[in-house]
């Protein structure tokens, strides 16, 4: 349930940092164009969590909602960009090292496990930051010193991108454009979707290139070089390999 301004959920199974439980996520999304900057308004009432199976999200929405709107938590196997932090009471240190939770509660979900261990995605629908809180809580909401693990040096390097980013929100209380590079996959991601959407509604390849391709690719479909029915096909095929896994290598693929 929501703590103050926070969305908290807890969830129903011990261990869920294993690959939990988000079905493929590809049924019903609609259309969205990315690259909005504005906020993206959070569903009303509390953040309901299931019980992880196999997936890689920690907590995932319901397919139904639209993609700003949804607050997907992946877990840190899947999300190479996740901050593994302790919240250590503020008092300890100088207050200007202080963060207080609050501040950041627009943009905040977390998802508390039974031993207390609390996953954390800030997000203005387009953009996200993941914290791990491996000691301490952020969902208590009292003013916190956060203690970041970072450790070696090829994994210290991958590290560095998301914690500018987060420190810059808590400076700047909203997401640095610059720090956050144009993720040019997205339009063939939804391309992929609707292709996998539109097979599992019982169109045929020869319709879903007419309503992607246009007109052009029914006089075409059979002709000399085939090319509308052999795209049509090979985005088929990736449609159905990313449902069937293959989305898990998106959050890796996109880490700096």
């Amino acid at each position: 349930m929501p703590i103050g301004a926070i969305h908290v959920a807890t969830i129903g199974l011990p261990g869920s940092t294993a690959p939990g439980s988000c079905g493929n996520g590809f049924d019903a999304i609609p259309i969205t164009s990315p690259g909005t900057s504005g906020r993206a308004l959070r569903p009303g009432g509390a953040i309901r969590a299931r019980p992880p199976i196999d997936g890689g999200c920690i907590f995932a929405e319901q397919p139904t909602i639209a993609a700003p709107d949804a607050t997907i938590i992946w877990g840190a196997a899947f999300d190479p960009t996740t901050l593994r932090v302790a919240a250590v009471p503020a008092a300890e240190f100088d207050s200007a090292d202080a963060l207080d939770p609050g501040d950041l509660s627009g943009w905040m979900t977390i998802v508390a496990e039974r031993d207390g261990r609390e996953h954390v995605v800030l997000s203005d629908g387009w953009r996200h930051i993941r914290l791990d809180v491996d000691a301490g809580s952020l969902a208590a909401g009292t003013p916190v010193v956060l203690r970041y693990d970072v450790l070696g040096l090829v994994s210290a390097q991958a590290k560095l991108l998301p914690l500018q980013r987060f420190l810059y929100l808590c400076r700047h209380h909203r997401f640095a454009r610059t720090l956050f590079e144009p993720d040019r996959g997205i339009p063939r991601s939804i391309l992929l979707l609707r292709v996998y959407d539109a097979e599992r509604a019982g169109a045929s390849q020869r319709e879903i290139a007419q309503v992607l391709f246009g007109s052009d690719t029914d006089r075409d479909w059979r002709g000399a070089g085939d090319s509308w029915r052999s795209r049509v096909k090979r985005l088929a095929r990736e449609a159905r390999a990313m449902a069937a896994g293959g989305y898990r290598t998106l959050m890796r693929a996109r880490a700096p």
